[in-house]
């Protein structure tokens, strides 16, 4: 197996209603790494999902995911409501 695809890859995403979640971080390996660990330290609930984090992964910095995404994207969202409590 390849080194690219044994590195874990992290994708973050933000959302603020109205609007569309935008991709904010990514990377692989270290990075990813990086983003994980960040995300744990301040609480973020985070969701294993190998196929749409590659999906992610091609979206440009500060951009809103692709309408293809979206169902995939809202399903993540309701899972981070349900263990944060607020759904």
């Amino acid at each position: 197996m390849s080194e690219h695809r044994t590195a874990p890859l992290a994708v973050a995403l933000h959302y603020e209603r109205p609007g569309v979640p935008r991709v904010t971080a990514k990377g692989r390996g270290e990075v990813g790494r990086k983003i994980i660990e960040a995300a744990r330290q301040h609480g973020v609930p985070i969701e294993q999902n190998a196929p749409l984090a590659e999906a992610l992964a091609q979206v440009e910095l500060d951009e809103q995911i692709p309408e293809a995404l979206y169902r995939a994207v809202a399903e993540v969202l309701v899972f981070i409501l349900k263990v944060s409590g607020r759904l």
